[in-house]
């Protein structure tokens, strides 16, 4: 007879049986989804990235036509109604997956899978509309008493002329694409938001974070607070920007007009400093110098230089990308490089990407996850190279021959402080433009964008303006609800940063270091950011490999005189 002891033990075994077989059942459903998905996405994926690469790089329209046709097929393997719902039993289920690669897999999936949950011939609208866009864009050149301007053209009058008049004219007509993108913009905004809320959402900007695993408060909040940060000093430095502009122009500050900075958005800092920061570059071999210095850290980069389209020619892209073709190493950057220091911290930026790639991620993390970890951290690995480009010590250490380094590192100090500051303001406009964009697109949308850029930015809209200037920044088509990810990407820089200075220069300043022929760089970032891949959320890897999760703390350092 069995007593109640031996009844209860029998039931605990019996139900543990059951739990293992269970798990075990649930971790063979979940291999055998990821199977079926990438049999049927991973080609349509390399068949979308390489005719997007052809298009950015030609402009073909046949290009462009296999990219969306490529997309909308994807798109309608990620809508599939059954699958979703089986994924979503796997991710609901998650904690009785044992394997930690699985898992996250399946809760990556459930993302990219819940965004295409809308109606196909909806998603075909919106990649169409988008596809048209970004090939007019592509198409489109400034154009002044017939001249033709390229985008590099244009920053080289805003940054060169004296004469308020040519530059008006030089910048008004550079505006002219977001008159030519506004209507089927307009469109894409109301298409985006027809889809987000048939998924429950509010507008496609809550989509858009909730997809990239971030929460809309605490984005507000910590923007809010880098507002206060950085709204003192960067008013006082503008001030002293303004009144050099100003006496280059000969006119007063109150004359002052957007035109006057010296790049299309007043995103950079015009080069009003005591050094020229283009001299060094000049006679520089700039494809050199990134090969030697990822090299020399021990992240060569020769693979990807192979692959790449660098320079200008008709109908390419006139801005710049890194692009990961295939998450097994095929990694390419498109530039439109000249020698000056603009483009040396582009191509600095855009290998910086190509690093955080397929090309030192291992080879052994399943392909879902071989990839970044965030958006925001592969933007942070960009900015965190891309700013030696205004430093003395680094391009002396790399054979760059500079005139005066004490003027120069005066100047190039000033400037990426100014950097650093006026490109935290921009962000602002950009996050609350496209929050505010999405809540309500039937608002005045030009008034909006002055608005924020005269509160943030402190440029005075020029007067009687009423045009859609907001539509010639690509990014609100191309990267939608993405740019607040490159602010979080600066905080991410110096934040890595300083904690791979008290790690490998113990005692040395944060501000000094340059990594230069220093091997254990690219270990460390090999060991604590690359080699995670997108195994753990953002803020789980930046807190592992900094100590801390992400905050302005380093930031603020940086950009303090």
């Amino acid at each position: 007879m069995l007593r109640i002891r031996d009844l209860c033990l029998i039931v605990a075994l019996v139900a543990g049986v059951q739990a293992v077989r269970g798990d075990t059942v649930t971790t063979s459903e979940a291999q055998s989804f990821i199977e079926s998905h990438l049999k049927k996405i991973r080609p349509l994926e390399l068949e979308a990235n390489i005719a997007w690469w052809e298009a950015n790089t030609t402009g073909k329209p046949e290009a462009f036509d296999r990219k969306e046709k490529a997309q909308n097929r994807m798109d309608a393997a990620l809508s599939d109604k059954t699958s979703f719902n089986q994924l979503k039993k796997l991710r609901d289920q998650s904690t009785r997956i044992d394997d930690p690669f699985l898992r996250r897999s399946i809760q990556v999936l459930y993302l990219q899978y819940l965004g295409s949950q809308v109606d196909t011939e909806l998603l075909k609208r919106m990649t169409a509309l988008a596809n048209q866009v970004e090939k007019d864009f592509n198409a489109f050149r400034a154009k002044v008493d017939s001249q033709e301007f390229t985008e590099n053209q244009i920053r080289d009058v805003l940054r060169q002329s004296s004469d308020s008049e040519r530059r008006k004219q030089v910048w008004t007509a550079s505006k002219k694409v977001g008159e030519l993108l506004a209507p089927n913009l307009r469109e894409l905004i109301r298409l985006r938001n027809q889809a987000a809320k048939s998924l429950g959402f509010e507008s496609f900007h809550a989509l858009q974070l909730q997809l990239n695993e971030q929460n809309g408060g605490d984005l507000l909040k910590l923007f809010d607070d880098l507002d206060q940060l950085t709204r003192e000093p960067f008013f006082a430095l503008k001030k002293e920007i303004d009144a050099e502009l100003a006496k280059r122009c000969g006119i007063s500050t109150a004359d002052l007009r957007p035109w006057h900075y010296h790049d299309p958005f007043f995103q950079e800092s015009p080069a009003v400093f005591a050094a020229d920061l283009d001299a060094p570059y000049r006679n520089a071999d700039i494809l050199k110098l990134c090969r030697d210095f990822y090299e020399g850290i021990g992240l060569p980069i020769d693979r990807v230089l192979a692959r790449s389209d660098l320079y200008e020619k008709s109908g390419k892209s006139p801005h710049a990308f890194c692009t990961d073709i295939d998450r097994q190493g095929d990694v390419r950057v498109l530039a439109n490089i000249v020698p000056n220091e603009y483009w040396s911290s582009t191509m600095l930026h855009e290998l910086g990407h190509a690093v955080y790639s397929s090309m030192n991620i291992p080879e052994s993390m399943p392909y879902i996850l071989r990839s970044e970890a965030h958006i925001l951290a592969t933007e942070g690995i960009a900015m965190q190279f891309e700013r030696f480009s205004k430093k003395t010590r680094f391009l002396t250490a790399m054979g760059i021959k500079v005139e005066d380094p004490a003027q120069f590192e005066a100047g190039a100090a000033k400037a990426l402080r100014a950097r650093l500051l006026i490109f935290s303001r921009w962000c602002q406009v950009m996050l609350r433009f496209e929050k505010s964009m999405y809540e309500n697109p039937d608002q005045d949308l030009n008034k909006l964008w002055w608005d924020l850029v005269e509160k943030y930015q402190g440029l005075k809209r020029p007067e009687g303006r009423n045009h859609p200037d907001y539509a010639s920044k690509i990014h609100i088509v191309s990267a939608p609800v993405y740019y607040h990810n490159y602010m979080m990407g600066e905080l991410f820089a110096s934040q890595v940063h300083d904690a791979l200075c008290r790690k490998l220069y113990a005692g040395e300043s944060p501000r000094d270091v340059i990594y230069v022929k220093n091997k254990a760089v690219g270990a460390f970032l090999k060991e604590n950011i690359f080699s995670k891949g997108k195994l753990l959320p953002w803020n789980e890897l930046i807190e592992g490999a900094t100590g801390e999760k992400l905050n302005p703390k380093a930031f603020a350092r940086d950009f303090q005189p």
